[in-house]
């Protein structure tokens, strides 16, 4: 499976405390027409640690549906359980996703051969497309480069997106071993895919898919020079992404462009009057 180009972590829409199927659709609709290569529901960015599993489903499976095959569609389905994330990713591959993104579990502090059993554990139980989730920031602790080499060995492992934060990791996997990999930060889409990545798992691209995606189709064109203007045009908007939690800013942004009502569930909550100042200077600096 090519996992090259850009993919959208999707958010997911509320309404009135309920999960707002509707605007779903139209926010999926947009990326299509934006040419998006991929669409990630249910991860970081579409809030699944609030969303009850019927909803994870249910949102998986109207993205799947509405997408038709004119994307990939790789479901957020992992979780600190084994069992939880093997149960979740045969609900998702029986509703059509093409792939599963699984992060690595949470809270409980697997050691390194808990973490290659549990991701092997999905793959070999699930037979679908395996992209690793290396997000310590989220899940406390990083999937080591050994362990990231041993799991490439498994036929249904097959590309890893690096949220840490370090363009050297990049260079550390391409240097054991054979593995796709996708950037997890806007802001490093570029260094990384000078080394060798293949591509985003963007949160900007919620708002500007045409864009985000410019920027990494000329990436893949080897047109640095090209690239690297369009990031620093870019770069102040994925910079705030993150002046609050994700997914708390991009949600922000698009309700104030009428995309969606800027609705979370708690523990998340509305962004501050003041950094909803410094989100609309940034978007009005990017000609959002």
């Amino acid at each position: 499976m090519d996992f090259t180009g850009t993919h959208t972590a999707l958010v997911t829409p509320f309404k009135n405390g309920k999960v707002d199927y509707d605007t779903l659709k139209e926010l999926v609709k947009k990326q299509i027409e934006a040419g998006i290569e991929g669409l990630v529901p249910v991860g970081t960015t579409g809030e699944s640690p609030t969303l009850n599993i019927d909803e994870h489903l249910k949102v998986i499976e109207t993205v799947v549906q509405t997408a038709s095959g004119k994307c990939l569609v790789i479901a957020g389905t992992g979780a600190n359980s084994t069992a939880e994330a093997v149960h979740l990713t045969l609900m998702a591959k029986k509703a059509g996703a093409d792939a599963t993104l699984q992060v690595t579990p949470y809270y409980n502090k697997p050691t390194s051969e808990g973490l290659y059993r549990h991701f092997v554990t999905v793959a070999d139980e699930c037979d679908l497309p395996v992209v690793l989730y290396n997000v310590p920031g989220r899940s406390g602790i990083e999937i080591p480069i050994d362990v990231i080499a041993r799991l490439s060995e498994n036929s249904n492992i097959v590309c890893v997106k690096e949220a840490g934060g370090s363009v050297d990791r990049v260079s550390a996997i391409k240097n054991i071993c054979d593995i796709s990999i996708l950037s997890g930060d806007d802001a490093l889409s570029l260094p990384m895919m000078a080394l060798g990545a293949s591509g985003v798992i963007s949160v900007a691209s919620n708002l500007i898919p045409k864009r985000v995606k410019a920027l990494i189709d000329a990436c893949i064109q080897k047109d640095f020079e090209e690239a690297a203007k369009l990031h620093f045009e870019l770069y102040p908007l994925f910079r705030d992404m993150f002046i609050e939690t994700n997914p708390i800013p991009i949600k922000a942004a698009m309700a104030s462009k009428k995309l969606l009502r800027e609705e979370y569930r708690l523990p998340l909550t509305p962004i501050s009057p003041d950094n909803m100042d410094k989100l609309t200077n940034t978007m009005d600096i990017v000609s959002v």
